[in-house]
């Protein structure tokens, strides 16, 4: 069956629009990073993303692999923490996933997302079930891929990406009775019990905010000569 197609459009709304909510929720993340941990993740989100932002011109690429490369490379030196090695790394893997690609369908998006989760997990030597940003990801990740291995109604771009939010906002509302095996919330022991991760819950308002938004973008494709 063939993919539903997508764009280097569609991927640079999905990158601005993960680097937009990074800087919208800094005091959020902050707020929530706090409860168990330093409390730096949103601080040190936002800062590596704002870099992305005012430099986005000079990311932007008709080469998705490229492109996510050069983000890659801004986020890696520009977010503090332990959190600009993982996303840094990331947004590198994702890019070695669509290698050499220029047009991309749904199942790219789906490769790279879980190219993304096997940097992470190599990074930060974590899985599934240590309460961190990847009971998020990969469970979004293996709703998409199965809804497109599905087919049929519901396989479109902006049935899955409100399927990734869901999906997502679900599993993050699940990390809150874990207790926390890897990160810098390890370190509390019990005290990580009772608040959901905060990487995982960024996930879940970065994927909400590109279904949002996700029919306007369309209208603004559309609308390109």
């Amino acid at each position: 069956m063939t993919s539903p197609s997508t764009s280097t459009g569609d991927l640079a709304f999905v990158v601005r629009t993960i680097a937009q909510t990074a800087v919208d929720n800094e005091r959020a993340f902050g707020d929530l990073d706090a409860v168990a941990g330093d409390g730096d993740f949103g601080y040190s989100l936002a800062r590596g993303f704002e870099i992305v932002l005012a430099d986005w011109d000079t990311l932007v690429s008709d080469s998705p692999a490229e492109f996510l490369k050069k983000v890659a490379l801004v986020v890696s030196k520009r977010v503090g923490g332990t959190s600009g090695p993982l996303w840094g790394t990331a947004l590198l893997r994702a890019s070695g996933a669509v290698k050499d690609r220029t047009d991309l369908v749904a199942t790219d998006a789906v490769a790279m997302l879980r190219a993304a989760a096997e940097g992470i997990k190599a990074r930060g030597r974590s899985d599934l079930g240590d309460k961190t940003l990847l009971d998020a990801l990969i469970p979004m990740t293996d709703a998409l891929e199965q809804r497109l291995a599905e087919g049929g109604p519901g396989s479109g771009p902006a049935e899955l990406a409100r399927l990734a939010a869901v999906t997502a906002r679900t599993a993050a509302d699940a990390t809150t009775p874990m207790q926390a095996r890897r990160g810098r919330q390890s370190y509390t022991g019990e005290r990580s019990i009772g608040s959901p991760d905060p990487g995982a819950v960024a996930v879940a308002v970065m994927a909400e905010r590109i279904a949002d938004e996700w029919d306007a973008h369309e209208r603004r494709e559309g609308a390109t000569p």
